[in-house]
């Protein structure tokens, strides 16, 4: 195992200062670290096309290399930038990328993840980034080299970190404590709300593994769903392409990392979907499922940004006052609805993960 504080003290050895990304559970004590100790130079960014470009404006001001660290789910995110500006037949902008390797072919995983797993190492190799796979700190060394090779060359690294690398931290140190509506209650109240025929598409994340949890306690029968198992920041989009060729029902539920990541499609969805469509931002202002990091969208007014995307009505549950009243309202009324409920983070233990994907989605379009 690695001590996250040894992989920041190599970076800072060689005038690293400068880190951004998007949070991942495999790296969340290196997040947590740097969210605690380098708040002016640490930006938690929307995606990871945007860490990269954030770390590539940080290199043009600095001349010093910028750290971007995401899950490897998120390459596909970074390619445009890190291609068509920083490649070294480009602009030629040194970067290291720190990535967390999920479905490395040595530690069995969730399907979406073994597929992206298995072909990582070959995205790498096809954009020509030498990296490191970081399995112990006798693999630093060989880290310090590629990272002074890159200032040399002006080129791209990166390391791969596996699941269970990084020692773990006994305090989480940003997990938020606060007053908002217990999520389970609200998604209780809104899962026994839904009709026969109503259609849900929900959230990657903890949300989705969540709604498994509380069909089978609470042997809610009623609707199909459809779980964002990847994809992160595309659940506005899947519901849209349903809705609009189905007169069902669509039910968005979808979360604030997910919304910020990819903002401008639900402009589309405001632009485009019909009245069946419903959208629900269950937001607690963190990236709950990889360590509670903040996201800043508690300083959004949702109310104006939903009415100026194209949304007809605007609700908001904060708590348990007029929640059901408010539920029925949302689900009953024949316009293109948003509804942000103000939730604390998830308290259910031990969540159960969707098996058999492709069974999800047969019945689900059956």
């Amino acid at each position: 195992m690695i001590n996250s504080k040894k992989v920041i003290e190599l970076l800072k050895k060689n005038k690293t200062n400068f880190f951004t990304g998007v949070p991942d559970s495999i790296l969340r004590e290196l997040s947590s670290i740097l969210q605690k100790k380098n708040k002016k130079n640490h930006i938690i960014a929307a995606n990871e096309g945007a860490a990269v470009s954030i770390g590539i404006g940080n290199y043009l001001a600095t001349k010093k290399i910028p750290a971007i660290y995401m899950q490897n789910s998120g390459l596909s995110n970074a390619l445009n930038p890190l291609i068509s500006i920083a490649h070294q037949k480009v602009y030629s902008i040194p970067l290291i990328l720190i990535i967390g390797w999920r479905g490395s072919p040595k530690i069995k995983d969730e399907p979406q993840h073994e597929v992206k797993g298995e072909i990582t190492e070959k995205i790498l190799n096809l954009l020509n980034i030498k990296y490191t796979i970081l399995r112990s700190e006798s693999d630093l060394a060989k880290f310090d080299k590629q990272i002074k090779l890159a200032k040399k060359n002006k080129s791209i690294i990166a390391c791969l970190i596996e699941q269970g690398t990084l020692e773990k931290i006994k305090k989480k140190t940003y997990r938020k404590k606060d007053n908002q509506l217990d999520k389970e209650v609200f998604l209780k109240n809104l899962l026994k709300n839904f009709q026969p025929k109503t259609r849900v598409i929900s959230s990657t994340g903890y949300t989705s593994r969540e709604i498994i949890y509380l069909r089978n306690k609470y042997q809610f029968k009623n609707s199909k769903d459809f779980y964002m198992v990847g994809g992160m920041g595309h659940t506005s989009s899947v519901a849209l392409g349903y809705s609009l060729s189905k007169k069902n029902e669509t039910i968005c539920i979808d979360g604030d990392g997910s919304l910020l990541m990819h903002l401008g499609s639900i402009k589309t969805a405001g632009t485009f979907a019909n009245k069946n469509f419903k959208y629900i931002l269950l937001n607690n202002n963190c990236h709950d499922s990889v360590g509670g990091q903040t996201t800043h969208a508690n300083n959004i007014d949702f109310k104006k940004l939903s009415k100026s995307l194209g949304f007809e009505k605007f609700y908001q549950i904060k708590n348990e006052k007029n929640m059901q009243k408010i539920i029925k309202n949302f689900l009953s009324k024949k316009s293109l609805n948003f509804l942000e409920v103000k939730i604390n983070n998830s308290k259910i233990k031990q969540l159960p993960r969707p098996s058999n994907l492709v069974k999800i989605k047969n019945k689900f379009i059956d």
